[in-house]
């Protein structure tokens, strides 16, 4: 498969998966949070399915698009290990949604990652919230849910908090 085929599966996985999500939490009080900046897209596209709803972005630097950079207040930056344990006090209450799109080329930093944020994301996280990734991992007492109807099995991730 063509790296362009491959990123076009990965983006569109990624929009259904959200799309999908944001059904299960719309009772769900409490902000979003945005794991990796990126390009914006993303966030574009949380403020778009999730209007109303504060979102908060952790990233180690900005370099997206002007109109995909969420205001100082909103925009953490930072390395992760450092910025989110302490996440609460910024977001101020727990969140509903998490998404993470962090994965990088290497799979060993991919799974160290992916240990720490099932480790430091659930404190964050309100009951019934939901961590969608693009990475693999095992929240303590969450379950994994079905992807929605496309999206192949290992591209993306669905976790809801009992």
């Amino acid at each position: 498969m063509s790296r362009l085929d491959s990123f076009i599966r990965r983006v569109t996985a990624q929009r259904d998966c959200l799309n999908h999500v944001a059904g299960l939490v719309a009772a769900v009080p409490g902000p979003v949070l945005e794991l990796g900046l990126g390009n914006g897209r993303t966030f574009d596209h949380l403020r778009e399915i999730m209007p109303g709803r504060e979102i908060f972005v952790f990233d180690r630097q900005v370099a997206a698009h002007p109109d995909c950079i969420p205001d100082d207040r909103h925009m953490v930056l930072g390395d992760i290990a450092e910025t989110l344990p302490g996440g609460l006090a910024r977001i101020g209450a727990p969140a509903a949604l998490a998404h993470t799109d962090i994965g990088t080329g290497d799979e060993a930093a991919n799974a160290r990652i992916a240990a720490f944020l099932a480790a430091a994301l659930p404190p964050l996280m309100a009951p019934g919230s939901v961590i969608v990734s693009d990475q693999k991992m095992a929240p303590a007492g969450w379950t994994a849910l079905p992807l929605p109807d496309g999206v192949p099995a290992g591209r993306y991730f669905i976790y809801r908090h009992p």
